[in-house]
C-alpha cells in the first residue's frame, strides 16, 4: 500500500506548501493553509477512462507565426440572444466556461435553459440534484427537449465513462466543488480536487474539442469559491448578479480570451424560467401618467449597452436629530459627497435633512455618469416640484459643482432619444450629436442647472 502523502495549500490562491505556516509566501494572505491527503498516480482520469477512442491526440509542432491560420472559429449558437451577447457570438469549440452566481440567484436554471434549448447533443452532469428534480424544473421550462442528457454522477472517472460512450457536443457540470476524482485522496470541494478535476475537464476540452460549461459556487465575499488559478484556467469566467427579492438578473463576463468583457446580459426570473430582456430601459422606468417630485432619469452604460434608469430620492426634515443618509443600489459615500458639493457650493441647507436614495429595479450602479440625476431627484424632492418624465440627464458631478463629461455619450443621447426622451442634460462636450429628434442641453455648472429647472 502506498504511502499516504500530505500537503499544505492556500485556499486563496491554490499554492502548495511543504509545512503549514501562518502566512502564504505566494499571495500574502495569512492563516489560508489547509492540509490535505495527495496521492499521486502517473495516468490522468480523462486518459485512464477514454484510452483511444474519444481523445483526438495530436502533437503540436512549431509554426512559423506567419504561416500560422488566423480564420476565426465558427462559434455554437447558444439560441439565447443575451447569452451569446456576453460570449461574444456563441460557445467556442474547446472551450471552457465557468459561471459564478450567488446561491439560489439561477445558475443552475440558465445553464439548464440554454442545455434544453441547444440544438447540439448536451450532457448535462449534476452533482447536487437528483434525475427527478432536474427533470421538475426543465418541465417547468421547456416541455420537448429532444438532445440534453442528464447524468447525476461526481466521480470524474464515471463521467468520462459515459462521455466516451455518449460523445456529446457539449457538456455541463453542475457544479466544479461536487466532483471528485481517485487521483486525489481528499473531500470534493477542496483546493487539490477542484484543481484536479478542473484540469482533466481542461485537457478534455481541447484534446475533443468540446465545449464545456462550469458552475461555481462563491465565497461570502462574493469571489469564486476554491484557488483563485481556478479562473486563470478557464477561458471565460461570467457573473451571474442580481438581488433574490427582485426579479431582473445580469450576466455579465469577468474574463473572455474570446470576446469583450464590456458586454452585459440582462434577464427576468419568471415562474417558467429566465426571460430574456431585450429592452430593459422600458422596464427600469415605471409606466406611470403623472410624474412625482424626487424623480429623475439617468442615462447609464452597462458596460457597452446604454440603459435608462430611474433615480428615487425623498428628502425629509430629520426627526431624531441625526440626520439618516441611505442608499440603495448607489454608492453611499458618492451620495454624502454630492449633499456636501449641494450645500457648499450651491448654497443648499441639507444637514439637517435625512436623504433617501433608491435605483429602482433592484440593480446597483457605479457609473458616475448618473451623478447629475441624483442631483436632480434631490432637489426635486427638497423642492416639492416634479420633473418632467420626458427629461433626462447624464453627467459627472465634480467637487467644484462643475458638470463634468462622461464616456459614450453619443450612445447614451440615441438611447434616449429612441425612447422618446424630449430633453438630455448633459455637460458641455467638443462633439458635436447628429439630429436624433431630441434636444441635447448643456450646462457646465450646477447652479445653472438648477436655475433652469427650479426657478
Amino acid at each position: 500500500m502506498a504511502k499516504v502523502k500530505t500537503t499544505w495549500f492556500c485556499q486563496n490562491c491554490g499554492a502548495q506548501h511543504a509545512r503549514w505556516q501562518g502566512q502564504c509566501t505566494t499571495c500574502k494572505e495569512w492563516n489560508t493553509l489547509v492540509e490535505e491527503v495527495v496521492q499521486k498516480e502517473k495516468k490522468p482520469s480523462w486518459d485512464a477512462a477514454s484510452g483511444d477512442t474519444l481523445s483526438r491526440k495530436r502533437t503540436p509542432q512549431p509554426q512559423l507565426i506567419t504561416q500560422i491560420d488566423v480564420t476565426e472559429t465558427p462559434r455554437l449558437d447558444t439560441t439565447n440572444a443575451e447569452f451569446n451577447r456576453v460570449l461574444g457570438g456563441g460557445l467556442v469549440p474547446g472551450s471552457v466556461t465557468l459561471l459564478g452566481g450567488e446561491p439560489g440567484i439561477g445558475k443552475s436554471t440558465l445553464l439548464l435553459q440554454v442545455c434544453l434549448n441547444l440544438p447540439y447533443k448536451t450532457l448535462y452532469v449534476s452533482g447536487e440534484e437528483s434525475a427527478q428534480q432536474i427533470k421538475m424544473r426543465a418541465d417547468r421550462i421547456k416541455q420537448d427537449a429532444t438532445n440534453c442528457y442528464i447524468l447525476t454522477e461526481t466521480k470524474t472517472q464515471n463521467i468520462f465513462r459515459q462521455i466516451t460512450e455518449m460523445q456529446p457536443e457539449v457538456l455541463i457540470i453542475d457544479s466544479i466543488q461536487t466532483l471528485q476524482t481517485e487521483i486525489i485522496e481528499s473531500t470534493a470541494g477542496s483546493v487539490s480536487q477542484i484543481r484536479e478535476c478542473t484540469s482533466e475537464l481542461i485537457k478534455f476540452a481541447k484534446e475533443t474539442n468540446t465545449p464545456v460549461l462550469l458552475i461555481g459556487h462563491i465565497t461570502k465575499d462574493g469571489n469564486i469559491a476554491g484557488p483563485k488559478i481556478l479562473e486563470h484556467m478557464v477561458d471565460t469566467v461570467l457573473q451571474f448578479e442580481g438581488d433574490r427579492n427582485h426579479t431582473y438578473r445580469i450576466l455579465r463576463a469577468l474574463k473572455n480570451r474570446f470576446g469583450s468583457t464590456h458586454e452585459i446580459g440582462i434577464y427576468e426570473m419568471l415562474g417558467h424560467g429566465l426571460r430574456e430582456v431585450i429592452n430593459p430601459s422600458e422596464i427600469l422606468i415605471s409606466q406611470r401618467g403623472t410624474s412625482l417630485s424626487g424623480t429623475a432619469i439617468a442615462a447609464t452604460m452597462e458596460g457597452m449597452r446604454p440603459l435608462m434608469i430611474e433615480v428615487q430620492a425623498l428628502v425629509s426634515t430629520a426627526v431624531y436629530g441625526t440626520p439618516q443618509r441611505s442608499a440603495t443600489g448607489y454608492n453611499l459615500k458618492r451620495l454624502n459627497m454630492i449633499l456636501a458639493v449641494l450645500e457648499k457650493r450651491a448654497g443648499f441647507k441639507l444637514g439637517q435633512k435625512d436623504v433617501f436614495l433608491n435605483i429602482t429595479g433592484g440593480i446597483t450602479v457605479d457609473d458616475p455618469a448618473i451623478d447629475l440625476a441624483v442631483v436632480a431627484a434631490i432637489l426635486s424632492s427638497n423642492f416639492d416640484i416634479e420633473l418632467s418624465s420626458q427629461h433626462c440627464f447624464s453627467a459627472e458631478v465634480g467637487l467644484g459643482g462643475e458638470i463634468r463629461p462622461v464616456s459614450s455619450m453619443e450612445q447614451r443621447v440615441n438611447e434616449a432619444a429612441k425612447l422618446g426622451f424630449e430633453k438630455v442634460f448633459i455637460a458641455p462636450a467638443k462633439q458635436k450629436f447628429k439630429e436624433v429628434g431630441t434636444d441635447v442641453q448643456a450646462f457646465s455648472k450646477i447652479e445653472d442647472l438648477i436655475k433652469y429647472l427650479f426657478s
